[in-house]
C-alpha cells in the first residue's frame, strides 16, 4: 500500500530525498483541488516525492487527526498541514515535532498563541494574508456603493473557532467601518463553510432586513448559497454578493453576473510554493516564518479583460 502510494506521487526521485506528507483539508472542494494541483506542479519540478491524504470534509477534525497519525507512522521528512481548525492536530504536529520532522501551516490555518502555548514550532506558515482579503472584499465593496452608501451588510463567516474564517471577517468588518460607516453590518454568523447553511441565513437576514445592500462571505461556497437565496427573493440586483477563494464555480458565477465579487487567494500557488520552500528549509536555506501569497479581487470585468497577470494562477 505504502508503495503504491509513493511512486503514485511523484515516482522520480532518490529514495534518500525523503518523501513529504501533505495533509489537505478536503478534497470534495475544488479551492483544495487547484492547492492539490500547485503540490504536485511544485512537487514534480522540485523533483521529490510525496504523499497525500485529506479528510472527507473541511468539518471532519478527528477523521483528520487520524490521517495526521496514519501519516506519521510513514515518516516523511516534512509534513505539510491544513488543519481544519487551529487545535485539532495539535497532538499529531507535537508527535511530529518530536521525531524532528519539519512541520508547515498550510493556508494558515494555526493560531501562533495556541502554537506557542503548546509549545509546537512550525517551519513556516503559508498562506494568503487572510485579514488583507477581507480587507479587499471592503474595498471592492465600498469601490462600488460609494464611501457615502448606507444600508445593512450581513457577514457570514467560517467555521466557529477556525482562524482563516475569523481574520476574514474581521478584515472585512475594520475595513468597512474605516472607508464607509454608513455600510452597518446587521449581523455575523457562522456559516460553517456550508453553503445550504449560508443560504438560509441569506434567507433569515433578508426577512429581518428587506433592503439588505451587500453580503460578505468568508469563502466561495457559501457565498454561492447566498446568491441562491438573494436571486429566489428577486434581490439580485439590490444585494452586492462577495466570496473569498477565487474557485472555480465562483469564477463561473462571476461570468455569468450572478456573484458579484470573490477575493482569489490563488491556492494553486500556495501549493507549489509551500513544496518550494519545504525543500529549501530541508537542505538547510533560510524560509520567512511566514509567507504571504497574494490576492486578487476577480470581478466580471477583470475576467473578461483577461489581462490581469495573476490570472494564470486561478485554476
Amino acid at each position: 500500500m505504502g508503495v503504491v502510494l509513493a511512486v503514485s506521487a511523484v515516482g522520480a526521485a532518490k529514495a534518500e530525498d525523503g518523501e513529504y506528507g501533505v495533509l489537505m483539508k478536503t478534497l470534495a472542494n475544488p479551492f483544495w483541488g487547484a492547492m492539490a494541483q500547485g503540490v504536485a506542479d511544485g512537487a514534480k519540478e522540485a523533483g521529490v516525492t510525496y504523499f497525500q491524504q485529506a479528510a472527507e470534509s473541511d468539518q471532519a477534525a478527528e477523521p483528520q487527526l487520524n490521517l495526521c497519525n496514519t501519516m506519521l507512522e510513514r515518516k516523511p521528512v516534512a509534513m505539510i498541514t491544513a488543519a481544519i481548525n487551529s487545535t485539532n492536530l495539535l497532538p499529531c504536529l507535537k508527535s511530529a515535532q518530536d521525531a524532528g520532522i519539519k512541520i508547515v501551516d498550510l493556508d494558515n490555518n494555526l493560531d501562533q498563541a495556541v502554537l506557542d502555548k503548546e509549545g509546537v514550532k512550525v517551519t513556516f506558515h503559508i498562506g494568503s494574508d487572510n485579514v488583507a482579503a477581507g480587507a479587499q472584499g471592503a474595498e471592492y465593496l465600498v469601490s462600488k456603493l460609494g464611501k457615502d452608501a448606507k444600508g445593512p451588510v450581513l457577514v457570514i463567516e467560517g467555521l466557529s473557532g477556525n482562524i482563516t474564517g475569523e481574520k476574514r471577517a474581521k478584515g472585512f468588518a475594520d475595513k468597512l467601518k474605516e472607508l464607509a460607516p454608513g455600510l452597518q453590518i446587521v449581523a455575523s454568523l457562522p456559516g460553517d463553510w456550508d453553503r445550504g447553511k449560508a443560504a438560509s441565513i441569506a434567507t433569515d437576514t433578508l426577512t429581518a432586513h428587506p433592503d439588505l445592500v451587500a453580503i460578505f462571505c468568508a469563502n466561495d461556497g457559501m457565498a454561492l448559497g447566498a446568491v441562491e437565496s438573494v436571486y429566489a427573493a428577486g434581490k439580485g440586483q439590490q444585494v452586492t454578493m462577495i466570496g473569498v477563494d477565487g474557485n472555480v464555480d465562483a469564477v463561473k458565477s462571476i461570468k455569468e453576473g450572478r456573484l458579484n465579487a470573490s477575493v482569489a487567494q490563488l491556492p494553486y500557488l500556495v501549493g507549489k510554493q509551500a513544496v518550494e520552500n519545504v525543500k529549501k528549509a530541508l537542505a538547510g536555506e533560510k524560509v520567512e516564518e511566514s509567507i504571504a501569497v497574494p490576492t486578487l479581487v476577480l470581478t466580471k470585468d477583470v475576467l473578461d479583460a483577461g489581462k490581469e497577470p495573476m490570472l494564470q494562477y486561478v485554476k
